[in-house]
């Protein structure tokens, strides 16, 4: 396999992923491949233990697999070091998790701008980028409050304007409604349709067909491998 087309930001081929328990090998992936247009809107989807969570380490370059190739935005992820894929992962995706994980002394701006620290940005650059990524989220008039003065949807606004304010390639969720009562989680997914509808690629790893529907395409995963792939139209309906 050669290194992919530029409209390709993702590439897997053979994708497998084996723990060795004592004696016995655990095939959590067998044999995966599937490709990922830029500013496609996928989704994940399978039940426990069905390899989905190994998918998303592998995609968000958290694990590297036992075999098989993994691109991403042109580079083969799945042959580089610790220290490699960290800066990948902080130069190439942003990461929305079910649980909010915000500094709970810190302020909404102060959580956003983390990953600008981390970089090593400038002053200036980390306050423009971070009240950009709050703007996108609409969080920009609560900047100084700290996470206990939030909402769960507004915590979970805080952490996805964390995840974008890298400008990365992926934005990477799982499971991003778990913690919401179903009219916010609602809203955070009409907030993932205006991103994506701003040229983001989105990929959302979850257990609910209901969340899955939202995507333009989705991939079943049963078993470590895919079990079938569906394909919506282009433009689908928020909820």
């Amino acid at each position: 396999m050669t290194a992919p087309p530029d409209d390709i930001i993702i590439a897997a081929e053979d994708l497998w992923k084996i723990y060795q328990l004592g004696k016995q090998e655990v095939k959590a992936l067998c044999g995966v491949s599937f490709a990922v247009k830029r500013n496609d809107f996928m989704a994940i989807m399978g039940p426990s233990g069905s390899g989905k969570s190994t998918l998303m380490n592998l995609i968000g370059c958290l694990d590297t697999p036992t075999k098989g190739k993994y691109y991403l935005s042109g580079r083969l992820v799945s042959e580089m070091s610790e220290n490699e894929l960290a800066f990948i992962r902080n130069q190439e995706i942003g990461f929305v998790f079910q649980v909010f994980n915000l500094l709970p002394r810190a302020t909404t701006f102060h959580n956003v701008e983390l990953p600008l620290i981390y970089k090593g940005a400038s002053k200036k650059e980390r306050f423009e980028k971070t009240l950009k990524a709050l703007e996108m989220v609409e969080m920009d008039h609560r900047k100084d409050h700290r996470p206990s003065e939030l909402s769960g949807g507004e915590s979970q606004r805080v952490a996805i304007a964390r995840a974008l304010v890298n400008e990365p390639s992926l934005l990477l969720a799982d499971e991003p409604t778990g913690n919401l009562d179903s009219q916010t989680g609602n809203e955070i997914l009409n907030l993932f349709h205006k991103i994506h509808a701003q040229g983001n690629t989105i990929i959302i790893v979850t257990h609910d067909a209901d969340i899955a529907q939202q995507a333009q395409r989705i991939i079943y995963i049963r078993d470590g491998k895919i079990e079938r792939e569906e394909r919506r139209g282009e433009h689908n309906d928020a909820f």
